[in-house]
């Protein structure tokens, strides 16, 4: 069955949310910054503050300078969050099948197959838009396409007002006149290999095969291939579908810079991690790490786990390269957590390496008595040193 995937896209969603409250924001530059946090950068900007030269992640003081003019707001997530819920509710009759992004005007609603219940799919985010309007005031861009890829970056071209149709077999000649920096994925160092080869155009680099690809690309030549030429098989997740993974967060009293602190804050949160992991008896395949700093700028990292592990020691280890590959600005953080997903039942096979098989069992020894203990005398009866700093 040909897929139908339209994607809505409120373009700059959080001075949308703000212009929705205050109209007398209208038509004017807004750049939403942390106005009194040191070193604050834009969270996002209108399209006046735009096109006057500001950017996502551009200091404040600099964007002040290219926009003189501008009004600025201090962001206000849970807002956005509302704002999020109510766009996600308005779209729930459409399709039990939507994706939504994080607080940022993103939503994939998946429409295969409803074309006799509810019209031809183009009809569907049309009706879509005029009721998000009408109930929320947000003014929505959209596109329909056979792949979230597809619908995503036609909606990239249609912004920040209009509407674009991609049919299936469509996919290749749509994308070939387009700019790479255009496609979801294709990063900065991707971007600067292309210009290196004179690439400039979608079509261009398309014309590769996968083996000349890894020659500049390496082990992201396969997924460079697919995107090239609009392959995206990727599902949109069933509404309220929650993705399998354990995760634990603390938001600091005072904004902290201090790394005995913080390892010691990371290590307490994977500890609850890991102990929910094992009551589930399952192991993480991969550890992620958020902060979110003082200016407003957040920063996400992950690794793999291989074996997959349960274990805090292990998951620590892997978690504290990412936080430090994550903690790369000289500013305070506000907000801390850690994600495992990847969820797997504990592999059955031990290392065949006698030394790593004997840690792994003093490690697994360890911390079932760690377990044991709190069990009993509950989860504060044993602390682990280096949690002590906090």
């Amino acid at each position: 069955m040909e897929r139908f995937i339209v994607h809505l896209n409120i373009a700059d969603f959080a001075v949308a949310v703000e212009r929705g409250i205050d109209r007398r924001l209208e038509n004017r530059p807004v750049i939403v910054a942390p106005e009194g946090a040191v070193r604050a950068v834009v969270y996002d900007m209108s399209e006046e503050a735009y096109q006057a030269g500001v950017r996502k992640g551009m200091a404040l003081d600099r964007a002040r300078r290219r926009c003189r003019d501008a009004r600025v707001l201090a962001p206000r997530p849970e807002r956005y969050g509302q704002a999020m819920d109510a766009l996600f509710k308005e779209a729930l009759p459409s399709s039990p099948l939507i994706e939504r992004g994080e607080d940022d005007g993103h939503l994939f609603v998946d429409v295969t197959g409803t074309s006799r219940l509810l019209g031809p799919p183009m009809d569907v985010a049309w009706r879509l838009q005029r009721r998000i309007r009408t109930v929320l005031g947000l003014a929505p861009v959209w596109a329909v396409g056979p792949s979230k890829l597809v619908a995503k970056v036609a909606t990239r071209l249609v912004k920040p007002l209009g509407e674009y149709a991609v049919g299936a077999g469509e996919e290749a000649a749509f994308l070939a006149p387009l700019s790479p920096a255009l496609l979801p994925g294709v990063e900065a160092p991707d971007l600067v290999s292309f210009r290196a080869l004179n690439l400039h155009r979608v079509g261009q680099a398309a014309t590769l095969t996968p083996e000349q690809l890894r020659v500049v690309f390496g082990n992201r030549a396969l997924f460079l291939h697919d995107t090239l030429r609009g392959v995206d098989a990727s599902p949109v997740l069933p509404a309220g579908a929650a993705v399998p993974k354990e995760q634990a967060q603390c938001r600091f009293d005072t904004d902290v810079n201090d790394d005995a602190l913080l390892e010691a804050a990371l290590y307490r949160l994977v500890e609850q991690v890991g102990r929910r992991l094992r009551q589930r008896r399952l192991a993480a395949r991969r550890i992620g790490v958020r902060l979110d700093y003082a200016d407003g700028v957040r920063r996400i990292r992950s690794a793999g786990v291989s074996p997959g592990s349960a274990n805090d020691i292990t998951l620590f280890e892997k978690g504290r390269g990412v936080f430090y590959a994550a903690w790369q600005r000289r500013v305070r953080v506000r907000f801390l957590a850690v994600i495992c997903d990847r969820l797997v039942f504990p592999p059955a096979q031990p290392s065949l390496f006698p030394g790593e098989r004997i840690v792994e069992e003093k490690r697994t020894a360890l911390v079932t008595a760690l377990d044991r203990v709190r069990d009993r005398f509950g989860g504060h009866a044993l602390r682990v040193g280096r949690t002590l700093a906090a």
